[in-house]
């Protein structure tokens, strides 16, 4: 095995790492920031502190990324849970004080059969611990989508729908 590329990506230690699509790495690290990288380009960053305002400086506890590199879990010194996009980092579920106290541990389900099995058709599960001796599962509703054919008859209607009203407004339009 040959070392193909290296670069610093954080100060600090790294938390989690996880690789998507299009080679894309996402990274969390201890310095209150997550990236995502194409080699060694920075493609676009978030850092707690200045993102989130809400979140003082060293607020966050512990990140992990799904194994995919779908999703950013986060968790934080005052028991709030987040799950981000990981490559857009666009927020998608969080609660404030989830736990009340120290959240000390965050990890998805893994995407297995088994893992399926706790999700019950939401798209993602994270866990999280904390101080206070709680395991907490935070279940992300999966996002509904129109199938491609129903849109397709909906855009077809409107542009009948279109053509009768111009007709009975401008009789003889067609």
């Amino acid at each position: 095995m040959k070392k193909t590329l290296e670069f610093k990506a954080h100060d600090g230690e790294i938390e989690d790492i996880a690789l998507g699509p299009d080679n894309k790495v996402v990274t969390a690290g201890r310095d209150f920031q997550c990236c995502v990288w194409q080699q060694d380009q920075l493609v676009t960053g978030l850092c707690w502190n200045e993102n989130l305002p809400g979140i003082p400086d060293k607020a966050y506890r512990y990140q992990a990324c799904r194994d995919s590199g779908t999703f950013l879990g986060l968790g934080t010194v005052t028991g709030s849970v987040a799950i981000y996009i990981a490559f857009s980092l666009q927020r998608l579920y969080y609660v404030k004080e989830a736990h009340g106290i120290v959240v000390t541990d965050v990890a998805f389900v893994p995407e297995s059969r088994r893992g399926r099995e706790l999700l019950a058709g939401n798209e993602a599960a994270l866990l999280s611990v904390a101080v206070d001796s709680r395991c907490k599962l935070h279940l992300l509703p999966g996002r509904r989508s129109l199938p491609v054919w129903l849109l397709l008859l909906l855009c077809a209607g409107l542009i009948v729908a279109a053509i009768l009203l111009l007709q009975l407004a401008f009789p003889g339009f067609l």
